[in-house]
């Protein structure tokens, strides 16, 4: 570092001077420090307000209030009869023994892998609601994550099942069924998703409502993660939610412009 010295000034007053200039600088670094730490802690103290006001402004965040059926795969029909299925075998049983009434049809697909799903009032329903069902059911059963284009399915009555069977007990999730049974032959796959009221919600393609839901849904090459997650942000929905709406498999997803 090079210094200019004074001659006129001489050793002593050179050092003095620049003594002297050292504290000055040294005093001036110190409040500059000070300044930047108090600048700081005022821009901290705003920060902190304007997130308390819109806090205040925004209002607490309430949980929407889940319903019953909402734990199980559901939909509301054409005439806006709750459709309700097992997501497993714990779940059918639940549906059936506790949930089922003797106004309820049960639907199945014929294949093995399948949700017990009741149609609310089902015995009063019209042909279109129980199609929306039963292709509900079609599209909810294992037939999907095989890869069938479709499946039968049949309807019963709550008196007509049982959890015993000739030969012993019929295990979780199943049931033994006796008469006659109303059927639905090779009933297609086929589902569409979307969102109305903040809630996500999936429906039979045969829907008259499905149309206007923002996805159609059919068989694919899509892993179930990847068609969730890319739904989701389309839907600004959870990813969650549109999986456990989603059957098991694989899937082809169109978006609706």
């Amino acid at each position: 570092m090079k210094l200019g010295l004074d001659s006129r000034k001489g050793a002593q007053g050179n050092a003095k001077h620049y003594f002297d200039r050292s504290k000055e600088l040294a005093s001036k670094e110190a409040g500059a420090a000070k300044a930047i730490e108090e600048t700081r802690k005022e821009l901290e103290g705003a920060r902190q307000q304007s997130m308390a006001a819109n806090e205040k402004k925004a209002g607490p965040v309430m949980k929407r209030k889940k319903e019953w059926y909402e734990k199980y795969r559901w939909f509301f029909t054409s005439k806006n009869r709750l459709v309700v299925a097992g997501r497993d075998a714990k779940q059918n049983d639940l549906l059936v023994g506790k949930t089922m009434a003797d106004a309820d049809l049960f639907f199945h697909a014929d294949i093995q892998g399948a949700p017990a799903t009741i149609l609310v009032g089902g015995k009063m329903a019209d042909e279109q609601e129980k199609k929306e069902a039963a292709q509900f059911a079609a599209s909810h059963s294992s037939a999907w994550k095989v890869g069938a284009a479709a499946v039968d399915v049949y309807a019963v009555e709550k008196g007509q099942l049982s959890k015993s069977a000739q030969g012993g007990f019929v295990g979780q999730g199943g049931f033994a069924i006796t008469g006659e049974r109303e059927w639905f032959r090779a009933t297609a796959l086929g589902l569409a998703i979307g969102e109305k009221g903040g809630i996500v919600r999936c429906l039979p393609s045969i829907h008259p409502e499905a149309p206007a839901a923002k996805f159609s849904i059919g068989l694919g090459n899509y892993e179930k993660g990847q068609a969730a997650t890319a739904i989701a942000k389309s839907l600004r929905a959870s990813a969650d939610e549109v999986l456990l709406a989603l059957p098991s498999g694989r899937f082809s997803f169109k978006e609706k412009k």
